[in-house]
This record gives C-alpha cells, structure tokens and sequence, in this order.
C-alpha cells in the first residue's frame, strides 16, 4: 500500500466519524465528489495548490472563497487541513477512501455499470437488485456509457468485474476457440 493511499485512508476514517456524527454521511461523500470533479477539471487550480512558493495560507483563503456555503463545514476543515499539511495531491484519494469506509459501515458498495447505451431507471433498478444479491450489500450504481461493449452489461464492485457483454463473450469464445487449435 502506498503512502498516500495510509495517509488517505487515515483521512477518511477521521472524516466519516465525523460525518457520522453529523448525520451527513452521504452528503459529505457527494459533497468530496463534486470537489475532486472539480479538481480534475480545473488544471489551473491544481497547479496552483500544487505549486510549493505559494503560502499555504492563501491556498486555504482559495478554497475558503470557493466553498464556503456549497459544501459542509466537515468537508471545508478536511480541506483545509490537507493543503496546511502539504497533502492537497491526496484529495481525491481521500475521496476515494471514504466512499469505501462509508460503504463498510453502511452495508454498501459502490458499482459502476458499463452499458452500450444507458439503462432506463427501471432497467438499473433491476441490475442493482440483481447485484445487491450477489454482493450481499446495498450496491450504489453509476452508469458509464461504453459503445465498445456491443451490448450487454459490464458491472464493476470493487476489484471485481462482472462480464456479461457481448464483447466479453466474443473475446472468451476466441480465446476458447483458440486453445482448442492447439
């Protein structure tokens, strides 16, 4: 495990307890979502947290101005604190982190469902169900949408990949098919 995912995790934990007492687990999780969406769409912003001559003092008045009211107080001090510490490159592995420690606590687990074209509501409520069943816990989906699977569905819980696209199927039959030629 690499450092900056214990330093990460370490985060995490101190976050969701927090967060737990609250009441705004799930908040605060979509709260870190927005914010490394925004990191990693903004390479100006990064840079400019990244960069080591500039006080970490302002960097915090940066963050203070920019989300002060849009997210949780909870989130803000995390947010603080890592700049202050030097750890502004761990963010989105503290995010990553937490939905993992929230998803242990909370009897659930996050999966992300490729599909050739998006499901309908009632289509990904009946994948959900199917995998909550087979993870043995409340699955919290997101949809990607992936042309190059032809059709079928791909579901991704944790490291685990579940194959049930057409293009999986082809590339299994040509590789059954090959060592049958040999």
């Amino acid at each position: 495990m690499s450092r900056e995912s214990v330093v990460a995790k370490r985060y995490a934990k101190a976050l969701f307890e927090l967060a737990q007492q609250q009441n705004v687990v799930a908040e605060v999780e979509q709260q870190l979502k927005i914010v490394v969406q925004a990191l990693e769409g903004d390479a100006e912003i990064r840079s400019f947290l990244g960069f080591p001559n500039i006080d970490t003092s302002k960097k915090t008045a940066l963050i203070k101005g920019a989300l002060s009211g849009k997210v949780s107080d909870v989130v803000l001090n995390t947010l603080e604190l890592l700049i202050a510490r030097g750890r502004q490159g761990a963010i989105g592995a503290v995010y990553e982190a937490y939905t993992k420690v929230a998803g242990e606590a909370l009897g659930q687990a996050h999966a992300i469902v490729y599909t050739a074209k998006l499901l309908t509501a009632d289509e990904l409520a009946k994948v959900v169900e199917k995998f909550s069943a087979v993870a043995g816990k409340k699955i919290v989906a997101e949809q990607v949408e992936d042309s190059s699977l032809l059709g079928g569905v791909q579901v991704r819980i944790g490291d685990r990949l579940f194959d049930g696209s057409l293009s999986g199927k082809l590339a299994r039959l040509e590789k059954s098919l090959k060592t049958q030629a040999l």
